[in-house]
C-alpha cells in the first residue's frame, strides 16, 4: 500500500426534498450572486428549476442563468460562462445537472480566476489552485463529479477532450434527491451505471500490492451495481434502488477507493478520443474500450485479472485454468454491459476503422504515455482500438 493523504470536503445532502435546502447551503458559503448553470430543458419540465430558484430567492441570493450544456460539454460554452461571470460579478457557481453540467461549471469556476488561457492547462497539465466556489444539485448519477476534483471538457477546435484537476474544484456541497433520477431514460441510466463501474475498474487495476481492503470495497461496489442494474431496468420507478445507485456513483469517484493505490486511467483517456470525435455517450464508450484494454494488458498481471474474474463475476473454473478464468471474467463484464443495453464493440455503434490511427495519435498529444497499470504508447492505443472493433 502506498502512503496517502485523503481529503474531500464536499458535503453531501442526500434524500427526499433536499433540493429545498439549496438556498440555505449556498448562503452558508457567502454567495451573493450565483451563476445558475444547467443543461437543456429537463429541469424546467420536472419542476426542479423552480424549486431551486425559489430556494435562492428565499435567501435573497441573486442569480444569472446559463443553460445549454450538452453531453461531452463544450469549451465554447465554458468560455461564454467565464465572460459572463466576470461581467456580472458572480461569486458562486451553482450547477444543476449531471456530470457534464458540473464539469462545465468547474471549468468556468477555474477560468474566472485563471490569468491566461485555461485551455493550455487542459492540454499541458498542471493543477488548478484557485477557483470560484461551486455547489451542485445532482440530477444524473454517473460521473461522480459532484465530489471529485476533476473536470473534462471537449474543445470543438480539433475535438480534443481533456481534463483539469485540483482540490479547489471539489464542490462545497452536493444536493442529491434521487426522485429526480426517476425520469431518466433507460439508456442514460445504463450509461451512468457504466461510468460508475469504469471509475471502479480504473482504480481496481493497479500494480500496487497489499491493497486488499480497498480491493474489497471496490469489489463490493461493482457487485452492488451488477445486482442493482437489472432491477432498475425492470422497474425504473424503484426509488430505493435509485438511491442505492446514486450513492455508489458518489463513492466510486470521491477518492475513497483510491487510497493507498495507483489507478490506471488509460481506458478513460482512450475513450475520450472516441466520444470527442463521435460524440457518443461516455459510459457507452467505456463499455467498448474497457474489454479491449483488458484483453491487451491482462498478461502484465494475470493474478489481478483472475481475482477480478473470481471475486466480481464469480468465475469458478479450476485454479490451474488461469487464462480461461481471466477471459471468462472479461466476457461476463461484456455480458453485463449488454444486459443493460450498452455496446461492447465499435461496430455496435456503427463506428468503422477509418479514424482509429487518428484517435491513437490524438490520445498522445501532450502525453508521453497513458495509463499506470501499463504505460501505453501510440501503437498500443491503436491496437486496443483494433481489439474494440
Amino acid at each position: 500500500m502506498l502512503n496517502f493523504t485523503f481529503y474531500n470536503p464536499a458535503r453531501i445532502i442526500f434524500g427526499d426534498d433536499t433540493e429545498l435546502k439549496t438556498g440555505e447551503w449556498t448562503q452558508k458559503y457567502g454567495a451573493k450572486k450565483v451563476l445558475l448553470h444547467y443543461g437543456q430543458s429537463s429541469i424546467k419540465k420536472n419542476g426542479l428549476f423552480d424549486k431551486v430558484v425559489q430556494s435562492l430567492n428565499e435567501k435573497g441570493i441573486a442569480y444569472v442563468e446559463l443553460g445549454g450544456v450538452v453531453p461531452n460539454p463544450r469549451w465554447s460554452l465554458v468560455k461564454e460562462g467565464i465572460e459572463l461571470v466576470k461581467k456580472e460579478g458572480i461569486d458562486f457557481i451553482l450547477a444543476v445537472g449531471g456530470g457534464s453540467v458540473i464539469d462545465s461549471a468547474k471549468a468556468i469556476a477555474a477560468g474566472a480566476r485563471y490569468q491566461g488561457d485555461l485551455w493550455d492547462v487542459f492540454m499541458n497539465g498542471g493543477a488548478i489552485v484557485d477557483a470560484l466556489p461551486i455547489g451542485v444539485v445532482l440530477t444524473i448519477p454517473a460521473a461522480g463529479s459532484e465530489s471529485s476534483s476533476g473536470s473534462v471538457i471537449t474543445n470543438e477546435e480539433g475535438w480534443f477532450k481533456r481534463s483539469i484537476g485540483g482540490e479547489v474544484l471539489i464542490p462545497k456541497f452536493a444536493i442529491i434527491n434521487p426522485k429526480y433520477h426517476l425520469t431518466l431514460p433507460a439508456y442514460q441510466t445504463a450509461c451512468g451505471i457504466a461510468d460508475m463501474f469504469a471509475h471502479l475498474l480504473e482504480r481496481y487495476f493497479t500494480q500496487v500490492d497489499n491493497v486488499d481492503y480497498t480491493d474489497r470495497l471496490i469489489e463490493a461496489s461493482m457487485k452492488s451495481l451488477i445486482h442493482m442494474a437489472p432491477l432498475i431496468v425492470e422497474n425504473p420507478d424503484d426509488l430505493n434502488v435509485r438511491k442505492e445507485i446514486a450513492w455508489i456513483g458518489t463513492m466510486a469517484h470521491n477518492g475513497t477507493m483510491s487510497t493507498g493505490r495507483l489507478g490506471d486511467w488509460a481506458s478513460h483517456n482512450i475513450e475520450h478520443e472516441l466520444s470527442g470525435i463521435y460524440d457518443i455517450a461516455h459510459g457507452a464508450g467505456l463499455t467498448i474500450i474497457f474489454p479491449a484494454w483488458m484483453k491487451y494488458v491482462y498478461k502484465y498481471n494475470p493474478a489481478r485479472f483472475e481475482q477480478f474474474a473470481r471475486r466480481v463475476f464469480d468465475v469458478d473454473y479450476a485454479y490451474d485454468q488461469q487464462e480461461k478464468t481471466i477471459l471468462e471474467g472479461i466476457k461476463r463484464y461484456e455480458r453485463f454491459a449488454q444486459s443493460i443495453g450498452l455496446p461492447v464493440r465499435l461496430s455496435d455503434v456503427q463506428i468503422g476503422d477509418d479514424r482509429l490511427k487518428e484517435m491513437a495519435e490524438k490520445c498522445m498529444v501532450g502525453r508521453s504515455s497513458t495509463g499506470q497499470f501499463v504505460k501505453l504508447k501510440e501503437e498500443d492505443v491503436y491496437q486496443i482500438y483494433l481489439l474494440a472493433k
